[in-house]
């Protein structure tokens, strides 16, 4: 069992807690179920914001969503001029048999444009 990152992207429409809630919980379990990783093989995730997203932390909305024994760190993004708005990262830690090659990383509503260079599953709602 090797221990790999995930990497992850999502946009939001505006400062709302309740959208970012939203949000983060739809990227975890995406990045999740694309990489046929469970909860409990989670070892941390670390999820930034931009500076534009003051509403609440990242972190709250993936211990909405069943991260609530895993360890979380929250920091804000880089304040690059021309940077996509309103987006949140989170960069998760796996126990998985994946090699590095077999990781698919997950960009949703818009952040796909922040690594065109990777192929994107269909976005799917719940």
């Amino acid at each position: 069992m090797a221990i790999r990152a995930i990497r992850g992207a999502t946009c939001l429409t505006a400062d709302d807690s309740a959208e970012m809630a939203e949000a983060v919980g739809e990227l975890v379990s995406a990045m999740l179920s694309r990489n046929g990783v469970s909860r409990h093989d989670v070892i941390s995730l670390f999820l930034t914001g931009t500076p534009d997203l003051r509403c609440a932390f990242p972190a709250a909305g993936a211990r909405l969503h069943g991260m609530q024994d895993v360890p979380l760190m929250c920091a804000q993004e880089m304040n690059v001029q021309g940077a996509l708005e309103k987006v949140v990262r989170i960069m998760a830690h796996v126990e998985t048999d994946h090699t590095r090659a077999e990781i698919h990383h997950v960009y949703l509503r818009g952040a796909e444009v922040l690594r065109a260079d990777l192929p994107h599953a269909p976005e799917t709602k719940s």
